[in-house]
């Protein structure tokens, strides 16, 4: 049976009634199979119970597409049970039962009147949890009271979590009513909903009743719908006020009809006057069929309404025919908007067969103003990346990642030290992806964004969008996943996300300064399934890869350099690129605004600290013995940078 769109989170009204309920059916819907195994739901009729069965197989949907998620009355799993025993394929019945990932079964206090359905029950049951699968069941009272129920099954329903679901109170009952009338478009006098809500409506069906007699009596022109009307409307303590004469000369009263002998044309005239009405009522009660049908279903009918009145029989077929056309429509737009944002849905636009253009501009704002996730970086490229012994585990995975995105290494960990490349490789990844899919959506940011981004929804009321804004990604790059630790509410929607991509064969890939198994603060569940791809090291860059770190910065600021100055700034230790990059720039910083070539001299001044002051800096000649100088070949050396005494002394002389 297919789940009504109706029935969603969204649309469930929660109170102190049925909180209790509500957050454990989100909490399953979240993670199938993994807490409150089974639920059990139970409640007297009209208080909620199919709507939150429901809404478990649509929130479990939207969070795992690729779930199988099945709803059944008991009475539709009876049904399956018995055709299947006719046709000799019991064993293919359980099978396929079994293979269910999220199992909703409503009304099961019909089990009384099934004895052989009870054991099968109890197997499946025990084969679901077995399997790590999710069963949800309702039922209008708690299992330890259905009649002639299994004691083994009772055992087994009420091992998981039994749930009941009270009757409304008085700030759930208004709250209800305020959803109801808003659904329908219909604006309520002041006072009018707060007296409704105070008769005391045992159910919310019951509530939706008291909608739908106020609705009428206003749709008639019953006369001022005040709080005390609807008091006595509802509970027939009086009778409804009729509406105000209209202003005028007083109607006469109607007269006993004279007697009238009659004839073959006043009979002729009889039969045409009786055929007219009798055609005038079928189509008013088509229509009339029609208001009550789509009132039902939440749209507005004031399109249909006014053709009630219509002097002229209008072409009835067809009216109802584009109404539904127009209500299909509004429906298809809906599921396009719930796409992007699930609230947006709930739209009063979305109801109304009379706004489907302002429903299609709506459409269009919602698709525009959601923005993808963050992309990677375009500055930070293969091209740009320095490849060498230090980060060639780590490039080769990564291009490993790049040709068979989600089938290779998901996730990729890479972790190193600060300024190892981890954050330029990711991107490069990212970007690579992108290139090789235009249509993609790569998103590619810091942990620290990505928890800002999840506080803001949050804030906003938003999270459900913000879910399906990552959802719809093709691939997640996080950089900086030690930065989660302590994060609880950022790590349960990565953890959901995570499920999510693997199950959807999408790429995952993170960073990190330490290894999956060093990152405190982070759940085990998360650590895990990191270390359950490939976990690749970036050491610190080389003397090699740092002399190529030298050239790229210096062309970069079109400068050029003797090669004695590069190897020099090569050889300084540098553990990372920008060590490397801090050099680079304390030599620039101090090299001679005249000169268009770094020196190695130069860049020894700039990274040993030695002063150039002129004072400070003389040219003296220095006469060494011979045999004493190896290198420069002569009996005299030229000493640069001849410091004063006042840089040597430790303190002041006294």
């Amino acid at each position: 049976m297919d789940l009504n769109p109706r029935f969603r989170f969204e649309g469930f009204v929660i109170g102190a009634s049925n909180r209790l309920a509500a957050t454990a059916a989100r909490t399953v819907a979240e993670s199938p199979g993994s807490t409150y195994n089974p639920l059990f739901l139970y409640a007297k009729s009209g208080l909620g119970k199919t709507h939150l069965l429901q809404a478990v197989g649509f929130l479990a949907l939207e969070r795992q597409s690729s779930l199988r998620v099945e709803y059944l009355t008991l009475e539709e799993f009876v049904e399956r049970y018995h055709a299947s025993v006719a046709a000799g394929q019991v064993e293919a019945f359980r099978r396929s039962a079994q293979e269910t990932d999220l199992l909703l079964l409503d009304d099961v206090q019909f089990l009384a009147e099934h004895r052989e359905m009870q054991a099968e029950l109890l197997r499946l049951t025990e084969a679901l949890q077995a399997a790590g699968r999710q069963i949800v069941l309702t039922c209008d009272r708690p299992p330890g009271e259905i009649a002639d129920l299994d004691e083994r099954l009772v055992s087994r329903l009420s091992g998981g979590l039994l749930v009941d679901i009270a009757a409304p109170d008085f700030e759930t009952r208004l709250a209800i009513l305020h959803r109801k009338t808003a659904e329908r478009g219909v604006e309520m006098p002041p006072g009018v909903l707060e007296t409704v809500a105070e008769v005391g409506a045992s159910n919310v069906r019951e509530l939706i009743g008291f909608v739908n007699r106020l609705i009428a009596f206003q749709a008639v022109g019953g006369g001022s719908l005040t709080p005390e009307a609807a008091r006595a409307l509802l509970t027939d303590e009086l009778p409804a006020a009729p509406a105000a004469p209209p202003p005028g000369p007083a109607p006469r009263l109607p007269t006993r009809p004279v007697p009238v002998e009659p004839d073959e044309f006043s009979a002729f005239v009889s039969v045409v006057s009786t055929t007219v009405a009798q055609t005038v009522e079928a189509w008013r009660s088509r229509i009339g069929e029609a208001v009550l049908r789509w009132q039902g279903e939440g749209y507005r009918t004031r399109r249909l309404e006014q053709l009630l009145f219509s002097e002229e029989i209008p072409d009835i077929a067809g009216e109802l025919a584009q109404y539904a056309a127009r209500v299909e429509e509004l429906r298809r737009l809906a599921g396009e908007a719930a796409a992007f944002d699930p609230a947006a849905a709930g739209h009063a636009c979305f109801r109304d067969p009379d706004l489907v253009e302002e429903a299609r501009a709506f459409t269009a704002r919602v698709k525009d103003g959601v923005e993808p996730p963050p992309p990677p970086s375009r500055g930070l490229s293969f091209a740009e990346f320095i490849e060498g012994a230090a980060n060639d585990a780590g490039v080769r995975a990564a291009r490993a990642v790049i040709a068979e995105p989600g089938k290779r290494f998901n996730p990729l960990f890479i972790t190193g030290p600060s300024g190892t490349g981890k954050t330029h490789l990711l991107h490069a990844v990212g970007n690579e992806l992108a290139t090789a899919r235009p249509d993609a959506v790569i998103a590619c940011l810091s942990a620290q964004a990505f928890t800002d981004e999840l506080v803001q929804a949050i804030d906003a009321g938003r999270l459900e969008w913000w879910r399906r804004r990552f959802r719809r990604a093709d691939a997640l790059l996080l950089d900086d996943a030690q930065l989660l630790a302590g994060r609880d509410a950022t790590q349960e929607e990565l953890f959901n996300l995570f499920n999510a991509f693997t199950d959807a064969e999408k790429q995952l890939a993170f960073t990190a300064d330490r290894l999956p198994a060093q990152l405190s603060g982070v759940a085990p569940r998360l650590t895990t399934r990191f270390e359950g791809g490939l976990v690749v090291e970036l050491a610190p860059p080389d003397r090699i890869m740092r002399a190529t770190m030298v050239r790229r910065l210096l062309a970069a600021r079109h400068v050029t350099a003797d090669d004695a100055a590069v190897e020099y700034l090569a050889a300084r230790p540098a553990d990372s690129a920008r060590a490397v990059q801090g050099l680079v720039n304390r030599a620039l910083a101090r090299m001679d605004p005249a000169s268009e070539t770094l020196t190695v001299q130069a860049a020894r001044v700039a990274v040993e600290g030695r002063s150039q002051r002129p004072s400070q800096t003389q040219a003296i000649s220095v006469v060494v013995p011979a045999g004493l100088d190896p290198v420069m070949g002569s009996r005299e050396k030229v000493a640069w940078d001849w410091p004063g005494v006042a840089d040597r002394m430790i303190e002041e002389l006294r």
